[in-house]
Protein backbone atom coordinates (compact mmCIF):
# COMPACT_ATOMS: atom_id res chain seq x y z
CA UNK A 1 0.00 0.00 0.00
CA UNK A 2 1.41 3.51 -1.09
CA UNK A 3 1.11 6.35 1.78
CA UNK A 4 1.53 9.92 1.11
CA UNK A 5 0.89 13.28 2.64
CA UNK A 6 -0.52 15.99 1.40
CA UNK A 7 -1.20 19.74 2.40
CA UNK A 8 -5.26 20.22 2.96
CA UNK A 9 -7.22 22.65 0.77
CA UNK A 10 -10.77 24.12 0.98
CA UNK A 11 -12.25 21.39 0.05
CA UNK A 12 -11.14 18.55 2.33
CA UNK A 13 -13.33 20.59 5.30
CA UNK A 14 -15.77 18.44 5.26
CA UNK A 15 -12.88 15.54 5.46
CA UNK A 16 -11.29 16.99 8.23
CA UNK A 17 -14.64 17.46 10.41
CA UNK A 18 -15.07 13.47 9.66
CA UNK A 19 -11.80 13.12 11.24
CA UNK A 20 -12.52 15.48 14.27
CA UNK A 21 -15.73 13.65 15.07
CA UNK A 22 -13.64 10.42 14.72
CA UNK A 23 -11.25 11.50 16.50
CA UNK A 24 -13.58 12.60 19.53
CA UNK A 25 -15.71 9.50 19.74
CA UNK A 26 -12.46 7.23 19.59
CA UNK A 27 -11.27 9.63 22.63
CA UNK A 28 -14.75 9.12 24.23
CA UNK A 29 -15.47 12.77 23.63
CA UNK A 30 -17.56 13.59 21.06
CA UNK A 31 -19.76 15.41 23.46
CA UNK A 32 -17.15 17.85 23.53
CA UNK A 33 -16.67 18.78 19.81
CA UNK A 34 -18.28 22.16 18.95
CA UNK A 35 -15.71 23.18 15.89
CA UNK A 36 -17.78 23.88 12.87
CA UNK A 37 -16.94 23.97 9.05
CA UNK A 38 -16.85 27.42 9.04
CA UNK A 39 -14.76 27.46 11.70
CA UNK A 40 -11.85 25.30 9.89
CA UNK A 41 -12.68 27.12 6.86
CA UNK A 42 -11.51 30.33 8.92
CA UNK A 43 -8.97 29.38 11.04
CA UNK A 44 -7.08 26.43 8.30
CA UNK A 45 -8.18 28.70 5.21
CA UNK A 46 -9.01 32.19 5.85
CA UNK A 47 -6.84 34.75 5.33
CA UNK A 48 -5.12 34.84 8.69
CA UNK A 49 -4.71 31.04 9.04
CA UNK A 50 -4.05 30.33 12.78
CA UNK A 51 -3.87 26.12 12.10
CA UNK A 52 -2.34 23.86 9.31
CA UNK A 53 -3.63 20.47 8.10
CA UNK A 54 -2.07 17.46 6.26
CA UNK A 55 -3.69 14.87 5.01
CA UNK A 56 -3.25 11.29 4.47
CA UNK A 57 -3.45 8.93 1.67
CA UNK A 58 -3.14 5.23 1.40
CA UNK A 59 -3.52 4.19 -2.28
CA UNK A 60 -5.26 7.88 -2.95
CA UNK A 61 -7.57 7.15 -0.03
CA UNK A 62 -7.91 9.74 2.63
CA UNK A 63 -7.17 7.68 5.54
CA UNK A 64 -5.78 10.63 8.09
CA UNK A 65 -4.89 13.62 9.70
CA UNK A 66 -2.66 15.99 10.99
CA UNK A 67 -4.11 19.44 12.74
CA UNK A 68 -0.74 21.24 14.03
CA UNK A 69 0.44 24.79 14.62
CA UNK A 70 3.23 26.88 15.71
CA UNK A 71 4.30 27.58 19.38
CA UNK A 72 7.78 29.19 20.19
CA UNK A 73 9.86 27.76 22.78
CA UNK A 74 11.45 30.40 25.25
CA UNK A 75 14.11 27.93 26.51
CA UNK A 76 14.99 26.71 23.03
CA UNK A 77 14.88 29.82 21.75
CA UNK A 78 12.76 28.91 18.65
CA UNK A 79 9.65 28.39 16.91
CA UNK A 80 8.26 24.77 16.60
CA UNK A 81 5.12 22.60 15.90
CA UNK A 82 2.17 21.40 17.65
CA UNK A 83 0.91 18.73 16.84
CA UNK A 84 -3.09 19.35 17.91
CA UNK A 85 -4.79 15.74 16.51
CA UNK A 86 -3.14 12.98 14.58
CA UNK A 87 -5.71 10.69 13.80
CA UNK A 88 -5.84 7.76 11.28
CA UNK A 89 -9.00 5.46 10.51
CA UNK A 90 -9.03 2.10 12.68
CA UNK A 91 -8.83 -0.48 9.77
CA UNK A 92 -6.20 1.64 7.88
CA UNK A 93 -3.50 1.57 11.19
CA UNK A 94 -0.23 -0.35 10.70
CA UNK A 95 -0.10 0.96 6.84
CA UNK A 96 2.25 3.99 7.84
CA UNK A 97 0.16 6.72 7.49
CA UNK A 98 0.34 7.87 11.24
CA UNK A 99 4.59 7.61 10.71
CA UNK A 100 4.14 9.14 7.26
CA UNK A 101 2.33 12.28 8.80
CA UNK A 102 4.70 12.41 11.54
CA UNK A 103 7.86 12.36 9.43
CA UNK A 104 6.23 15.16 7.35
CA UNK A 105 5.96 17.44 10.63
CA UNK A 106 9.78 16.45 11.90
CA UNK A 107 11.02 17.25 7.87
CA UNK A 108 8.98 20.95 8.12
CA UNK A 109 10.70 21.47 11.62
CA UNK A 110 14.20 20.30 10.37
CA UNK A 111 13.68 22.32 7.22
CA UNK A 112 12.89 25.54 9.13
CA UNK A 113 15.20 25.29 11.92
CA UNK A 114 12.23 24.94 14.35
CA UNK A 115 13.43 23.64 17.93
CA UNK A 116 10.50 21.17 18.55
CA UNK A 117 7.34 18.73 17.87
CA UNK A 118 5.26 18.51 20.38
CA UNK A 119 2.06 16.73 21.11
CA UNK A 120 -0.64 15.20 23.80
CA UNK A 121 -1.58 11.53 24.46
CA UNK A 122 -4.60 10.26 26.84
CA UNK A 123 -2.40 8.44 29.68
CA UNK A 124 -5.13 5.67 28.72
CA UNK A 125 -4.55 5.62 24.57
CA UNK A 126 -1.45 2.42 25.22
CA UNK A 127 -1.65 1.66 21.29
CA UNK A 128 -0.61 5.30 20.35
CA UNK A 129 2.10 5.88 23.57
CA UNK A 130 3.65 2.65 22.16
CA UNK A 131 3.68 4.10 18.61
CA UNK A 132 5.02 7.08 19.91
CA UNK A 133 7.60 5.84 22.20
CA UNK A 134 9.12 3.60 18.97
CA UNK A 135 9.46 6.67 17.08
CA UNK A 136 12.07 8.25 20.00
CA UNK A 137 9.27 10.35 21.71
CA UNK A 138 10.40 11.60 25.25
CA UNK A 139 7.34 11.42 28.01
CA UNK A 140 7.82 15.39 29.66
CA UNK A 141 7.51 13.78 33.07
CA UNK A 142 6.34 16.17 35.91
CA UNK A 143 4.50 18.16 33.55
CA UNK A 144 0.83 18.73 34.06
CA UNK A 145 -1.64 20.17 31.35
CA UNK A 146 -3.84 23.04 32.31
CA UNK A 147 -6.85 24.37 30.21
CA UNK A 148 -8.93 27.91 30.65
CA UNK A 149 -11.78 27.31 28.63
CA UNK A 150 -15.59 28.79 28.35
CA UNK A 151 -16.79 30.27 31.79
CA UNK A 152 -13.43 30.17 33.43
CA UNK A 153 -11.90 31.40 30.64
CA UNK A 154 -14.23 34.88 30.34
CA UNK A 155 -14.40 35.39 33.66
CA UNK A 156 -10.35 35.42 33.95
CA UNK A 157 -10.54 37.92 31.28
CA UNK A 158 -12.96 40.29 32.98
CA UNK A 159 -11.10 40.50 36.08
Amino acid sequence: MSVSVRVASPADIPLIMGFIRDLAEYERLLHEVECTEADIRRDLFGENPRAFCDIAEADGVPVGFALWFYSYSTFRGRAGIYLEDLFVVPDKRGVGAGKALLRRLAQRCVEADLGRLEWSVLDWNTPSIEFYDSLGAMRKEGWTVRRLYGEALENLAES
